[in-house]
């Protein structure tokens, strides 16, 4: 994905960005640094599973996982161990909470750079902010405690806590519950560009993780490259 226009964000062919009632961020790959927990809880949980008997062999390569962010738990296993059957499925969804929630409150896991100064900044400008994730309730509460987010966040929604099968109904459940006709959709994954447009709404796409395909924030209306262009997006907009 190149770069230009606007400092270092990319917009594509689309119209001038309108200032938006509220902003919705995708929590994995958007905000936090996801391989700072998630790869030592995904060893620590197959290691669990080989010792359960619940699976043998090697632990699947890092990449399937981290491929995998941004898809409901249900799809994550389908591509890391597609072998498997439903029952270790549900074992790895509670393994990998536990191990993860245990690794937050252990510390050391990480914020992309400029995401709480980003985040304050435009509360501060009147932006209501929330979160729509595909991950589990419990996991995306932790984070926010974890690191401190709880008062720039109105609201949390995730399909864990949702019961949402896709990103579009999650994004379009906030919305309708909060009133909310003008907003941005910002993350990572294919699934938050569809979800910002199944929706109506203003897609803008991170592009700092790394863990998506070279396509995947094809149809953004802007791609930025670190998370504090928002701001300078915000005050240019209409």
């Amino acid at each position: 994905m190149s770069n230009g226009g606007l400092g270092a964000a990319q917009r594509e062919n689309g119209p001038q960005l309108t200032k938006p009632e509220a902003m919705v961020f995708d929590m994995d790959g958007t905000l936090f640094q996801t391989e700072s927990l998630l790869l030592p809880a995904y060893h620590k949980m197959f290691d669990i599973l080989r010792e359960e008997g619940l699976y043998s062999g090697p632990t699947p390569p890092e990449e399937r996982i981290l491929s995998s962010l941004g898809m409901v738990l249900e799809q994550i296993w389908k591509n890391v161990m597609p072998e498997a059957d439903e029952a270790v499925h549900r074992r790895a969804d509670q393994l990998l909470l536990q191990l993860e929630i245990e690794g937050l409150e252990a510390g050391g896991t990480l914020l992309y750079p400029k995401v709480v100064e980003t985040l304050r900044a435009l509360k501060e400008r009147g932006i209501r902010l929330f979160v729509a994730s595909n991950g589990l309730k419990d996991y995306i509460h932790s984070i926010v405690v974890v690191h401190e987010l709880k008062d720039l966040f109105e609201d949390l929604y995730s399909a864990g806590g949702q019961g949402t099968a896709t990103k579009v109904e999650l994004l379009r459940l906030l919305l309708d519950n909060h009133g909310i006709s003008n907003a941005w959709m910002v993350g990572d994954r294919s699934s938050d560009v569809e979800a910002g447009k199944g929706n109506g709404q203003t897609v803008i796409g991170c592009a700092y993780a790394g863990f998506g395909r070279e396509d995947e924030l094809k149809g953004s209306d802007v791609i930025i490259s670190s998370f504090d262009e928002l701001l300078n997006l915000y005050d240019k907009a209409e």
